[in-house]
């Protein structure tokens, strides 16, 4: 079942609309990746559903209700990762784990217990008597999830969790974010790396200006870039599309082209070298040409026209 069902959710600043229109849902189980370079209204979109802001349209339901009929039942059944660390570096780690804890309902007793368990889960037991101030960066955003999870939520919204963070901290939140979605939470991962929403996440929306220009699985995504392969053509290809011939459109779609480089998909599912010998035979010199699957990179460039990590 969804856990959290978005639609058609607006939120405007005087003239602006920071989100136009947006609806999705998440399932219980699932990690549901919003992806979108900055500005594209990621953050707002974590901060309606949240309660930190009240859409101007729309509707957010939490575990089958409407978010605003009883936000402190929604808010009791959600955690929140924001994009900036919300920590009390005065406090130790495990200081800050019980505080919020408490903040969310739990006892004395069940604080302790929780803290400890979460402690141990993000590899943090021998460190959870330190002050936060002294922690590394990774650590502080894999305590600051902790704060999040103290009083088990059934959803975890994730806003940029792993931003300037090293290799080694990354796949660690990964790794653990993945086991909760294992254990049954929903989880919303916003995120502008291609790589960790094409690592774990089951489904994806890619959102830019404030829209949901696209939504699916990787693969049903890379259908919008062309199916299963790209063809890129390397050369000196200044006014190279004028030479193509018309049979050329025909049985290829261009989806990107510079004067060193043309990137095209097959309209058609056809057999990978049949295509490379038509490219070959092209009335065009080229250096080299190449065969890849396509990115979500590609995906979100054949809708926008501009680059996912702008």
């Amino acid at each position: 079942m969804a856990i959290l069902t978005v639609t058609d959710i607006e939120k405007r600043y005087g003239e602006l609309k920071a989100v136009d229109g947006v609806s999705f849902a998440v399932e219980a189980g699932e990690i549901y990746g919003l992806l979108g370079p900055n500005g594209a209204g990621k953050t707002t979109t974590i901060s309606v559903i949240s309660g930190l802001l009240r859409a101007n349209a729309g509707t957010v339901e939490v575990d089958g209700q409407p978010f605003w009929k009883d936000p402190v039942r929604a808010k009791g059944r959600m955690g929140v990762v924001p994009q900036e660390i919300a920590l009390y570096e005065e406090l130790t780690g495990r200081e800050n784990l019980l505080f919020w804890g408490r903040l969310a309902g739990l006892g004395k007793g069940a604080a302790r217990r929780r803290a400890d368990e979460l402690l141990e889960a993000l590899s943090l037991d021998s460190r959870g008597g330190d002050l936060v101030k002294a922690y590394s960066g990774g650590m502080k955003r894999r305590i600051n999830m902790g704060c999040a999870l103290m009083h088990r939520p059934k959803l975890l919204l994730l806003d940029e969790p792993t931003v300037g963070i090293d290799p080694q901290a990354r796949n660690n939140i990964l790794d653990f974010v993945e086991q909760l979605a294992a254990d049954g939470t929903a989880v919303l991962y916003t995120t502008h790396y291609l790589e960790e929403a094409e690592r774990f996440c089951n489904r994806i929306g890619i959102i830019d200006h404030g829209q949901v220009l696209a939504e699916g699985t990787l693969a049903e995504l890379q259908q919008l870039a062309g199916g299963k392969q790209l063809y890129t053509l390397e050369g000196e290809l200044d006014g190279a599309r004028e030479r193509l011939p018309t049979e050329f459109h025909q049985r290829f779609r261009i989806l990107q082209s510079s004067e060193t480089q043309l990137t095209v998909a097959s309209i058609e599912d056809r057999n990978p070298a049949d295509c490379l010998r038509e490219l070959l035979d092209l009335p065009v010199r080229f250096g080299n040409i190449s065969l890849k699957n396509p990115t979500l990179n590609e995906v979100f460039l054949n809708l926008t026209g501009r680059d996912l990590r702008e």
